[in-house]
């Protein structure tokens, strides 16, 4: 299903065909599926390994065991021959049906071979399988000593003959025996070690037989149950990320969450939340891409407009008529204002303003100048300024122009929205030692709670239905260029933005 997706995808871009193909054969050869069953498989057949360790152990003590047990049965079977002389027939028989070649034992602190080998023997090794009363130490010593024991019948040379020392078994409760045995008795047999190794080597083959199965049927239910719960969430995961991203402009590529409310379910909702944002984030810009196109388009043929008024203002401002000398100079310089605006206008693709060109601006006919624009005061908005005549703002005055328009306009838009009787808009401002404070204050319905995490944010920090929230992002990225802040605080009711423009030190530039 993976491989159908990647193929899918190299089709439908292929931006990202040569990046899938190379990461795909490597993912195909040796994924995490693959590396999952080979892990499973190899810490199974570890675990086998521990278990079979002490189990060919136990093994080896138990046949031995045996074979000191069919010897005490013969050793009781020829002390049962009257005169104590064991035919050789029947001695050879009890050899060989305890598989041993020599049987001692030593009963009432007195030692007796009791069925002697046929010809001389020598031994290779003694081992001596009786429990033995041990602290925990030592219990331990003797258990790695018994594994190393049975370890080394596979390495040793074949042909050994070994003599073992066993505990003879005790008889059963209320019964009663002819021969007992003390506690430090015991029975001593001499045999080959060829049979005992052939019985550990079938042993061994049967339980690695079995550990393969075991191995394979548990490997196998980890792997399908891992692969369940984890790699198939994974891969779907990567797959996505792979398809998401070689077109992020389509929301149908958005991860579908699963319902899951573990790590994997976490992170399929985040990174469903991620894209979604990645989404409209590209959308958005390709939105605005498209609208600076426009905009260019239309600026070009507004400056041409704007030059023809310009023109005309400038033949009219000739007129005598004294009401035509007072609001001419206004007027130009209203238009100057718009056709520097669209100049600047046609560079906003690089995402920034110019640096600001500083001079001492007095602010008091700088705000009337912005109230004349916008056609304040009027009958149900009255603009109120507290401003000395005499405040000077260190700052580019078609910017500070800019930043007081986008902000009085705001509040006039805001007063008219909620149809106030007896709109006040406030401006004050003050010079606090390090540059001028500004505050433009008005009685309207406030900015909405909902407003407030984007407010300065351009396209989504509208305080009015339908607003597009470029004033505020303009003002503030104007004031900013200036060094200072813009910041906002409810009214009672209404909004106050406040600003400040620090004084350029000498020599400073900007």
């Amino acid at each position: 299903m993976a491989k159908d997706n990647n193929d899918g995808l190299v089709g439908s871009a292929q931006k990202a065909g040569s990046a899938a193909g190379a990461i795909r054969p490597r993912m195909h050869s040796f994924g995490l599926s693959a590396k999952l069953l080979a892990l499973t498989g190899i810490f199974i057949m570890l675990a086998e390994v521990l278990i079979f360790v002490p189990s060919i152990a136990n093994f080896r003590i138990n046949w031995l065991s045996d074979r000191i047990n069919a010897a005490h049965l013969a050793a009781l079977a020829s002390d049962a021959v009257p005169g104590g002389v064991v035919p050789a027939m029947i001695k050879a028989e009890l050899l060989s049906t305890a598989q041993v070649k020599g049987v001692a034992v030593k009963r009432m602190s007195q030692r007796r071979l009791v069925l002697p080998p046929d010809e001389e023997v020598t031994i290779d090794g003694t081992y001596d399988v009786r429990p033995m009363s041990l602290g925990l130490t030592g219990q331990v010593g003797r258990r790695f000593g018994l594994i190393a024991d049975a370890l080394a019948v596979f390495f040793m040379p074949s042909g050994r003959t070994i003599r073992v020392l066993g505990q003879p078994p005790a008889p059963r409760k209320g019964e009663v025996t002819a021969f007992p045995y003390a506690p430090d008795d015991f029975v001593e047999i001499v045999l080959s070690e060829a049979p005992l190794r052939a019985a550990m080597v079938g042993f061994g083959l049967n339980i690695l037989g079995l550990s393969i199965i075991i191995s394979m049927i548990a490997a196998a239910l980890v792997y399908w149950a891992l692969r369940g719960l984890l790699v198939s969430p994974m891969m779907r995961l990567a797959g996505n990320m792979t398809h998401f991203g070689a077109m992020p402009e389509d929301p149908s590529r958005i991860i579908v969450p699963s319902s899951r409310n573990d790590e994997i379910g976490v992170t399929e909702r985040e990174l469903a939340r991620m894209q979604t944002e990645l989404v409209h984030l590209l959308q958005q810009k390709s939105r605005l891409a498209q609208l600076g196109l426009a905009v260019a388009k239309i600026n070009h043929d507004l400056r041409n407009m704007l030059a023809t008024a310009q023109l005309m203002s400038d033949r009219l401002a000739a007129l005598p008529d004294p009401a035509v000398q007072r609001f001419s100079p206004k007027l130009i310089a209203s238009l100057d204002r718009a056709i520097a605006f669209c100049n600047d206008t046609l560079r906003f693709g690089k995402a920034e303003e110019g640096t600001p060109h500083r001079s001492w601006v007095p602010l008091r006919s700088l705000v009337q100048d912005v109230g004349d624009g916008l056609a304040l005061p009027r009958e149900a908005i009255d603009l109120h300024v507290d401003v000395d005549a005499e405040l000077r703002v260190n700052a580019d005055a078609d910017y500070l122009f800019r930043i007081l328009n986008n902000l009085v306009r705001n509040a006039v838009q805001a007063i008219e929205s909620a149809s106030v009787r007896d709109g006040r808009i406030t401006l004050t401002a003050s010079h606090n030692g390090r540059g001028v404070l500004i505050a433009i204050a008005d009685n309207g319905p406030g900015v909405p709670e909902k407003a407030l995490g984007n407010l300065f944010k351009a396209f989504t920090g509208g305080t009015r239905k339908g607003g597009t929230g470029l004033g505020l992002a303009i003002a503030a990225e104007l004031v900013a260029a200036h060094g200072g802040h813009l910041f906002h605080k409810a009214g009672d009711p209404g909004a106050i933005f406040t600003f400040d423009i620090p004084d350029r030190k000498d020599g400073e530039v900007g």
